[in-house]
């Protein structure tokens, strides 16, 4: 489809126009980040909080609402307001730390990401705003009253929007041209009573003179007022000069982006022009004390509305390179949100089946949007933040020794997708795999790109391992990177018939040199048995698998072996892809496929020194605890951990081995190679002319695990599968030596503090394991057809194939989010102002992970990155 979106995507990409200068890349969140912590103890919450963050200049970044940047960040726009009844500007989001209520680090406002493309020609946004005092200590004070056994306190629990007291604000963005954005904010007073409202759209450039970064302070100034506008000027060496076209409001106030020295710390300023004076004018009601200066680094219009009950105002604002526009905010303004808004609408239909139901389609929607919202600028480079800046204090000596002192390599500024940009403002690397599933709809070449980014030598550790997240680089995600790769390689070349060879051989080179770091570090008994430890499964092992095993052994991990299983049969379908147009890949090919092998003999066989993951009495694969005395102890519980085998498979095609003798002739000869030696058969016995089947889990194994995988009363929720059994209803209980480790299924939130206030996963549904599951089964299917049957759910007596299976599971997922007939949609649980009222009830909000019961959204709420899956589902509908 050649949609004006997709043209414009095609320009940007060739080089013709840079349409991805400006976009939605300010974070929402930078306080509290291990960016900008310079504490001895590493506690980033405590040293640079919330109440900080109006007063307090940053150094890696910049934070706002709804708001906007150029691409590196130097110059940003975002929307502040006041209700006249707030102690504080409402500039930034507000949300609990990590050590505040049940689960911690959690985002307490109401917002909403509605539209956006990709090149970001038309972007919005929702925000509601209480018009009463917003209720921050009792969100405070009462989470932290509750205990774990109690749900969470929310915004709309504390009574702020009761009576509809409160705005509903939306902020709206189209680009007339790649530097020409128009910005429409519209406020509706939902309430019973006419109420004020003070908005303050606000320009600033990030802080980069007081670290030495650029040679002259950049500088925001008045040009001049033209009619019923006001022009100012941002010149910046870098950027270059910029306008921004205002409707005359009733004051313009000017400061710098420097922190207030006295409320901080409590030195003297220089000034009064400090990062918070505008928030100190306004809420004094002091505008006299910003009134002598018309210029500064941030700047704020000033517009006091006063909103009559129902109705709504809107205020024009426009930046661009030109200065000498006529009419910048006149007739041709809203005609450009139209144009935007068809073309949004024209681009988005391409991914919607034929006959898609509107609430389907409105599901889609709001979740790509979110994909594209939570693209943010992101600036870490861990050797001058461990050594300090250049003039200024050095660092604590601590950090030298403490969070990520071995990562001074990594030097990261560049726009990512991040898992969202309040609760995780910050890369998780197994987290941005899931996100390209999506992405690759609507930015292959974006999604490429990042794949690639993170396989870069100021990404990868010179070791090889790739960077996790910042608060732990060193911590061990699952290995789906070069599954993002092939997969992203695959729905690229579904949609365009040819696949891009040049990207798999890119990213396999660096791939090879992550993969050994897992074979050398990951596997403590050289048996191709892998531990770990993390993996991203933290709370649902009977103790912290990222902490050391109790009583000194080794934790042998079925998932940590499936995840290097998996990672071998992605490498080697890269290795053939690509070997299929350069036959000196056939020899990687034959090594991956081997060492694939040795894998699933060594996680399936039997052995008299060690006991098998599997269990043949269970019909499941379990972790195997192997303690000092050379005892050996099952961890028997049910969960992803088990289930993980099944993402081992690749079925390779005839006509692809017809391509490549040398390879055929080297699997066939190890096959019986290793048969000869009495070895687990992996391989099937293969006549030409048929597809062979590579699986961790073979068939008579995988008919016995898909019984408890499709069984209601174990793994299959309404809302797709549990990542832990239902059988551990009744706890199950590990003893070593002395101690006790017990595991229980929870549905939701767990009582458990025992991995953190946010790692709460004992047994909801999440989405990325789902989708891993749904591919699984497809590749099955692919090479069992209707030979391999099951029941679903099991003991229903209704028999289907695989690919019929994959699909219900799709469509359970699918309706987590969907409204019944009575417009209740499971996602939002018993609230149920969302499931009724008009200006609520079609708003989607994209969790973390969802309760394994009832199918309510649990965790992080706002577009959690891999959650943004269900929109290719829903594209495959």
């Amino acid at each position: 489809m050649s949609s004006a979106e997709n043209q414009r995507l095609r320009a940007h990409y060739s080089g013709e126009k840079n349409w991805l200068h400006w976009g939605p890349y300010l974070s929402e969140r930078q306080w509290g980040t291990v960016r900008e912590d310079y504490s001895a103890n590493g506690d980033a919450w405590n040293y640079f909080p919330h109440d900080h963050a109006r007063s307090r200049q940053y150094r890696w970044g910049e934070d706002g609402i709804a708001g906007i940047s150029d691409i590196r960040c130097n110059f940003c726009f975002a929307l502040a307001m006041w209700n006249g009844q707030d102690p504080i500007i409402k500039e930034r989001l507000y949300g609990l730390t990590n050590a505040e209520g049940n689960h911690g680090e959690d985002v307490k406002e109401l917002y909403y990401y509605l539209d956006n493309t990709p090149t970001h020609t038309y972007q919005k946004y929702l925000y509601k705003y209480p018009q009463g005092a917003f209720p921050y200590a009792d969100l405070i004070l009462t989470n932290a009253r509750r205990s774990r056994t109690e749900s969470e306190y929310e915004l709309l629990d504390t009574g702020a929007f009761d009576d509809n007291r409160y705005f509903d604000v939306f902020i709206e963005y189209a680009k007339a041209d790649a530097e020409d954005i128009l910005i429409r904010i519209t406020a509706h007073n939902r309430g019973p009573q006419s109420a004020p409202l003070t908005l303050l759209p606000t320009f600033w450039f990030r802080n980069w003179w007081s670290y030495g970064h650029i040679q002259e302070k950049p500088q925001i100034s008045t040009v001049g007022q033209s009619g019923q506008h006001m022009q100012i000027r941002a010149e910046h060496e870098r950027l270059g000069t910029y306008f921004a076209y205002l409707q005359k409001p009733e004051h313009l106030l000017f400061t710098e982006n420097e922190t207030n020295q006295a409320r901080i710390f409590g030195r003297p300023n220089s000034s009064l022009f400090v990062k918070d004076a505008i928030n100190d004018a306004v809420v004094q009601g002091r505008m006299d004390l910003l009134a002598s200066r018309d210029y500064g680094t941030k700047c704020a219009p000033v517009y006091s509305l006063d909103i009559p009950a129902g109705e709504s105002v809107e205020l024009r604002l426009r930046l661009s390179r030109d200065g000498s526009l006529a009419d910048p905010l006149g007739a041709a303004f809203p005609e450009t949100f139209t144009t935007r808004i068809r073309e949004a609408d024209e681009f988005y239909e391409q991914f919607q089946p034929q006959h898609l139901p509107a609430d389907l389609a409105n599901i889609q929607r709001q979740a790509l949007a979110g994909m594209l919202w939570t693209k943010q600028h992101y600036h870490y480079d861990v050797s001058i933040w461990l050594k300090g800046d250049p003039g200024l204090p050095p660092p604590p000596p601590e950090r030298k020794h403490g969070r990520n002192a071995h990562w001074h390599t990594l030097n990261n500024q560049d726009i990512i997708s991040m898992p969202d940009k309040w609760e995780y403002p910050w890369y998780a690397a197994w987290d941005l795999a899931f996100h390209c599933v999506p992405f690759s709809l609507l930015d292959p070449d974006f999604t490429k790109h990042q794949l690639v980014l993170f396989l870069r030598e100021w990404y990868m550790h010179p070791s090889g391992q790739l960077p996790a997240y910042e608060w732990k680089f060193s911590d061990v995600n699952p290995p789906v990177h070069a599954w993002a790769c092939l997969e992203v390689y695959r729905l690229d070349k579904a949609h365009t018939g040819t696949g891009d060879i040049f990207f798999l051989k890119r990213v396999f080179q660096k791939l090879i040199i992550n993969f050994t770091w897992w074979v050398n570090r990951k596997d403590e008994n050289n048996n191709n048995i892998f531990e770990g430890g993390f993996l991203g499964l933290d709370n649902i092992g009977v103790f912290d698998r990222s902490a050391p095993v109790p009583g000194g052994g080794i934790l042998e991990q079925a998932d940590g072996t499936s995840w290097m299983a998996m990672y071998c049969l992605n490498m080697l379908e890269m290795a053939l892809e690509i070997a299929v147009h350069d036959p000196s890949f056939e020899d990687v090919a034959t090594k991956f496929f081997e060492h694939f092998v040795y894998i699933a003999e060594a996680l399936n066989e039997f052995s008299l020194a060690r006991p098998q993951a599997w269990d043949e009495e269970e019909g499941f694969f379990y972790d195997v605890l192997t303690l000092p005395s050379g005892r050996h102890l099952p961890i028997k519980v049910r969960s992803l951990v088990g289930l993980s085998t099944l993402f081992a498979s690749l079925v390779i095609k005839w006509e692809t081995l017809e391509q490549l003798p040398d390879f055929r002739k080297r699997m066939r000869w190890f096959r019986d190679y290793r048969k000869h030696h009495k070895k687990y058969v992996v391989v099937p016995e293969q006549v030409d002319g048929q597809d062979v089947l590579l699986s961790l889990v073979p068939k008579d194994r995988l008919q016995r695990m898909l019984h408890p995988l499709l069984d209601e009363a174990e793994f299959l929720s309404p809302g797709g599968i549990r990542s832990v059994s239902k059988v551990h209803q009744d706890p199950y209980v590990l003893q070593i030596g002395n101690s006790s480790f017990h595991l229980q299924y929870e549905p939701a939130e767990s009582s458990t503090p025992l991995y953190g206030g946010n790692s709460n996963w004992r047994g909801p549904v999440w989405i990325p394991m789902n989708y891993l599951l749904i591919r699984s089964l497809q590749t099955y299917h692919r090479y069992y057809g209707d030979q391999l049957q099951t029941d679903f759910p099991t003991g229903s007596g209704q028999s289907h194939n695989l690919q019929e299976v994959a699909k219900a599971l799709a469509r359970r997922l699918v309706w987590l989010f969907s409204q019944d007939e009575n417009g209740q949609r499971p996602v939002h649980g018993a609230a149920t102002r969302y499931q009724q009222d008009p200006h609520f009830k079609d708003l989607l909000l994209f969790y973390e992970y969802f309760n394994g019961d009832t199918g309510e959204g649990i965790g992080a709420s706002h577009q959690t990155g891999w959650t943004g899956v269900v929109a290719y589902l829903i594209s495959k509908l």
